[in-house]
């Protein structure tokens, strides 16, 4: 974890079951409830530590390998890819991790989507498909009645598989939504012969609470004239070897 968030030029210390970064940030790590836990951890990233109403952003990751050392190794490389910097990228707001922009269908929120792994054979198709198209658009129905946090919420998409046996989950702020998940595996997401797959991660903050803060002054999310569409951000596609959500 120390080794990953160091990409972001963020300084993580262990402190007990805590990973403590900058200013009031910090991550939390727990096993993955119902299958044993081997390769699968809860990581929930930490923005306004000490108070007990301060924003989480939970999300769950798995990784294949080998040992068990291997796989959280996987796990969390995962994670940091597409998760963390999309937190990253809401504290610092440089447009260099995440791209930001609006879906007219889930007024008032603010989208911020870090780049999307895809794993696999054929991951070209995949990758092109996710670089082509905007799923929280095809997904905001859904989610409406999901977006409980009154300030961040975050969405992870995992899709993939082949021909005949797809996947595609959708979790918010760590939970199944099955909904949104029903309505993922209905879009025209290339399937092909062999086994490939993609996680992507968005962070949906509230554009009319004040924002949560690393650092003492809040975290703003730019007003509407002031958002800047980075071209080529949410096509920034990150290929890796063969791991899990």
């Amino acid at each position: 974890m120390i080794r990953e968030m160091a990409r972001f030029g963020q300084g993580f210390t262990v402190d007990g079951e805590l990973l403590r970064g900058p200013g009031s940030t910090a991550v939390a790590v727990r096993e993955h409830p119902g299958d044993g836990g081997a390769g699968h951890v809860d990581l929930g990233y930490v923005l306004q530590l000490g108070r007990a109403d301060g924003p989480v952003v939970w999300d769950c990751a798995a990784g294949l390998g080998r040992t068990e050392e291997e796989q959280l190794a996987n796990a969390v490389r995962m994670w940091a890819t597409t998760t963390a910097g999309a937190v990253v990228e809401l504290l610092e707001r440089r447009g260099e991790y995440a791209d930001h922009y609006r879906s007219a269908e889930l007024p008032g929120w603010h989208a911020l989507q870090g780049p999307a792994a895809v794993f696999g054979f054929g991951s070209r198709e995949l990758a092109h498909w996710l670089a082509a198209n905007q799923p929280l658009t095809a997904l905001a129905e859904s989610l409406r009645t999901e977006l409980t946090g009154p300030q961040v919420n975050g969405v992870k998409l995992f899709l993939g598989g082949r021909v005949g046996e797809d996947v595609a989950e959708v979790r918010v702020n760590g939970v199944v939504c099955d909904r949104a998940s029903a309505a993922l595996r209905a879009l025209d997401w290339p399937r092909g012969e062999r086994l490939c797959w993609a996680r992507l991660f968005i962070l949906l903050v509230a554009e009319v609470a004040e924002q949560p803060a690393a650092r003492p002054e809040p975290v703003e999310v730019p007003g509407p004239t002031a958002v800047t569409r980075r071209a080529g951000l949410l096509a920034r596609l990150r290929r890796v070897r063969p791991q899990r959500r």
